[in-house]
């Protein structure tokens, strides 16, 4: 394959894994986690305020990383923002993985990054959650930049490959605290690639491969520097740079503590080899079944660049594995490593099989997986995006939810307070979240997690609680209030008190 035909089919895979990922981004209620973070960033939009907390939202690149794109398209107050702009941060970034291949293009080929970019574009975990306002999908294109200038340096040591995987470095660290697992995994892969490239025939081998002091101190220093000047809110907060530091133990103990996120060791590899529920069957085992032949191929060939991945990939999948704390998202980073060594491995069995002249079959039973792939895709993201029989949907507002913020919003309408109106929302915080992203134009918003610290509750215009604490009080506005329930998550209901008055007035505007 020559220079302009690579060319021109890699940004074929990029404007459809772009055109995948950006189409319809308003489908899917927020996640309560999309909620909390965008209520962060909205912050640090309208009033240039950031503050890293050390319990919990993880790192601060997400926000400063939104910050162009909403500016760019005139978003310069929280009640602006939509889920279009929030969410086309993740997905430039879970499109740019796929160039960030081409660090690994030298000693892969050209057939082997546009298969993997081919399944990085369809894979429906990367393709679900590059549509999600996490930090997930940024952290995985950091990861995947850190591996690539590591690999390049040691490869062939250079100042600016060593400058390069310092920044990658210290954007994935300020981004997630699960950076040290990468960090850990990679430096064995490193260290064991760096081995075997020692015992490669000369004409295999670079010259100079010597490590350098210089490096190595420019290299750490960016990496620190980076990180500091997010986690410090660019010097306005030096204190965030030690909270850094002090997260670490909040998080172990979550790890330990998972509570509602506890799932077995193979978790993660069940969700990709084969979840069904409901009739629905998910599978991407093609990718994963190509990534081991990927290594086998490399480890056959003696290749210091699939070891080197291999080694990453096997290693962070174990520890995430072995954690107990789970969500389906975490299984991203190492995830990204097998899809570019699944690349690796087609090359090798269209290679392989050329030389056997059987082409005709492997092509064909690609083209059905890669279909396979494809429809997949479009299942998790526009028709089962909330659908708990989607492995990928977790803890999902699902879309009953929506029905009661327009309900809230109807009843704005025909209050004289309007936008002013007064709210109540009395529920546990796990029951509260998303509301306030979805309450965010309204200016009479407050919450409470108790009924009994909430005041009175005579005349207040709509009260929204979750209906453990709507027990304590639903006697007393039954006879003045009409009483809906609606959906929040499976199995999660919010109740919605109107007072009558605004009620009567609703539905005679809608005569």
């Amino acid at each position: 394959m020559n220079t302009t035909a690579f060319r021109g089919l890699l940004i074929l895979i990029l404007g459809g894994a772009l055109a995948f990922r950006a189409a319809g981004l308003d489908l899917r209620p927020m996640h309560h986690d999309e909620a909390n973070q965008a209520l962060k960033f909205g912050l640090l939009l309208e009033k240039g305020e950031y503050r890293y907390d050390k319990t919990d939202h993880h790192g601060p690149s997400l926000y400063y990383l939104s910050l162009p794109l909403a500016k760019a398209l005139g978003k310069n107050t929280l009640a602006a923002l939509d889920e279009t702009t929030l969410r086309l941060v993740p997905v430039l970034f879970g499109t740019g993985i796929i160039l960030l291949f081409l660090l690994f293009l030298p000693d892969s080929g050209y057939a082997a990054i546009l298969f993997a970019g081919l399944y990085a574009a369809l894979s429906p975990a990367l393709v679900y959650y590059s549509r999600f306002y996490i930090q997930e999908m940024v952290f995985v294109f950091f990861v995947m930049g850190w591996l690539g200038a590591l690999w390049r340096y040691l490869r062939k040591p250079a100042a600016g490959w060593a400058a390069a995987a310092g920044f990658f470095g210290g954007m994935m660290f300020a981004t997630k605290e699960t950076s040290v697992i990468i960090f850990a995994a990679s430096g064995a892969a490193f260290i064991l690639a760096k081995a075997v490239q020692k015992k490669e025939p000369s004409a295999a081998r670079h010259k100079t491969s010597r490590f350098r002091v210089p490096h190595l101190v420019l290299g750490f220093g960016l990496a620190a520097l980076t990180a500091a000047l997010f986690f410090s809110s660019f010097f306005a907060n030096p204190k965030g740079i030690l909270d850094s530091m002090a997260a670490f133990s909040g998080y172990f103990g979550k790890a330990a503590s998972p509570g509602y996120h506890v799932h077995p060791p193979l978790y993660y590899f069940g969700l990709l080899t084969y979840a069904k529920s409901g009739g629905l069957v998910w599978s991407e085992a093609l990718i994963l079944a190509l990534a081991f032949l990927g290594i086998f191929a490399g480890l056959r060939k003696r290749s210091a660049m699939i070891l080197f991945l291999a080694v990453n990939a096997l290693l962070a999948a174990a520890v995430f594995s072995l954690i107990p704390y789970k969500t389906p998202w975490n299984l991203l980073p190492f995830y990204a490593g097998f899809i570019l060594l699944a690349g690796y491995g087609t090359a090798y069995l269209f290679e392989s099989l050329r030389r056997n002249r059987r082409m005709a079959p492997a092509v064909v039973l690609l083209i059905i997986g890669v279909v396979h792939l494809g429809w997949q895709s479009r299942q998790a993201n526009f028709r089962t995006f909330a659908d708990p029989r989607n492995p990928w949907v977790y803890a999902q507002t699902i879309p009953d939810f929506l029905k009661l913020i327009g309900r809230v919003n109807g009843i704005a309408e025909v209050a004289p307070a309007g936008k002013n109106i007064l709210i109540k929302v009395v529920s546990d915080p796990d029951e509260t979240w998303p509301l306030p992203w979805y309450l965010r134009g309204y200016n009479q918003v407050g919450y409470w997690t108790d009924w009994k610290a909430a005041g009175d509750f005579k005349n207040i215009p709509l009260v929204i609680a979750s209906p453990d604490q709507a027990a304590g009080f639903d006697t007393l506005l039954k006879d003045h209030y009409q009483i809906e329930y609606y959906g929040l998550r499976p199995d999660v209901l919010l109740a919605l008190f109107i007072r009558q008055d605004l009620w009567d007035e609703y539905l005679n505007r809608r005569k």
